[in-house]
């Protein structure tokens, strides 16, 4: 990736000054495919450093995140100092999270030497790994009360209201949309026992809310050069939460070969291999925590994750493109037919799985 000089990606010079760098002395370059925060890596006499700018657009509160990850870092250090966690580097005031009047919140983290990201699951093996660290972190933070974390994003995987959002939208958002969309919309419907499910789950005891990471994509797994996991990263949605958020956004997103972008649903399928590495890998680490319940819930998160974000897509294109926004029209509904077909193929294949 080429350097370039702060001043061309128009950061202020007041960030680098909070942390006694110089833009003589630092070069940066983008990284990352994220699209929430903006992510530049920093070097500097020979270190390397991980600068982001928080959206405020999605997270309201940044110095909710900041208190979360403060909490987890000061419980790893005190009762696992071995396990690889990249605490955010402290500015000249002591602060982890730096504001800037008219330009928002700034972090930094080390650069984890040699370490290596990334963006699509090709492998068993990444599958297997990825589940493992994420099922790892939740297993260590398994003496940490969940509900002393704060909520950085309020109901994120709250099926229940994001199924009333969806039949809100059959109601009240583009009726000409709706029309077009009546065969999805009545697939979707007809899912509806998913929702139903997690209804009965918030009353079962046997469910536990966890330190839950919420956002399990592969490019949240560090590797190192032979491809073994070294930690997770980017805890902005770490929140309480149900062990399905975690299993079941891996089994979305690591399944297929392709992503919910995909408009030719023809390539779009379930891989049974990486279903059997995602479990193996999680319950190499969470076996002996999860309840004979979550256990066998586990099928379900992929439905859970799946059909949640079918909807959610749905229901913004109902109501024209105001949430995730589109680059060519009829985007959403793209998404959440792609998301359908995922979970159609998911299960077909129930069978086999569990």
């Amino acid at each position: 990736m080429m350097s370039i000089n702060f001043r061309v990606m128009q950061i202020p010079q007041r960030v680098l000054a909070a942390y006694a760098f110089t833009d003589e002395s630092v070069k940066a370059e983008i990284i990352g495919s994220g699209l929430i925060n903006h992510t530049w890596k920093l070097t500097d006499s020979g270190r390397e450093y991980i600068l982001q700018r928080v959206n405020q657009h999605v997270f309201k509160q940044p110095e909710d995140i900041a208190y979360n990850i403060d909490l987890v870092a000061s419980h790893l250090k005190k009762y696992y100092p071995n396990y690889l966690f990249i605490s955010p580097v402290a500015a000249i005031d002591g602060r982890t999270l730096v504001y800037l009047e008219e330009e928002g919140y700034f972090r930094m983290f080390p650069f984890v030497k040699d370490s290596v990201s990334i963006d699509t699951v090709k492998t068993t093996k990444q599958a297997y790994e990825a589940a493992a660290q994420f099922g790892r972190f939740t297993k260590l933070l398994s003496g940490l009360q969940s509900s002393q974390l704060r909520i950085t994003i309020p109901s994120f995987h709250d099926l229940t209201l994001r199924y009333q959002q969806f039949l809100s939208a059959i109601e009240t958002g583009n009726q000409q949309r709706v029309k077009e969309s009546d065969q999805l919309i009545k697939k979707l419907l007809g899912y509806s026992t998913i929702a139903e499910e997690y209804e009965r789950i918030k009353t079962d005891p046997s469910f536990k809310l966890r330190v839950t990471h919420h956002d399990t994509k592969i490019s949240n797994v560090l590797f190192d050069e032979h491809g073994n996991g070294l930690c997770v990263i980017d805890l902005d949605t770490l929140m309480p939460g149900y062990f399905f958020s975690d299993v079941g956004d891996m089994m979305r997103t690591y399944l297929s070969p392709v992503n919910e972008e995909e408009s030719d649903f023809s390539k779009i399928e379930v891989r049974t291999d990486f279903y059997k590495a995602i479990a193996e890998g999680y319950f190499t680490e969470m076996k002996d925590e999860l309840t004979d319940a979550e256990k066998n819930s586990f099928f379900y998160a992929g439905k859970f994750m799946i059909y949640m974000q079918a909807i959610r897509f749905l229901t913004d294109y109902l109501n024209a493109d105001v949430y995730y926004g589109a680059k060519y029209p009829g985007h959403n509904f793209i998404r959440a037919g792609n998301q359908e077909v995922l979970l159609e193929k998911l299960m077909e294949k129930e069978h086999l799985l569990i």
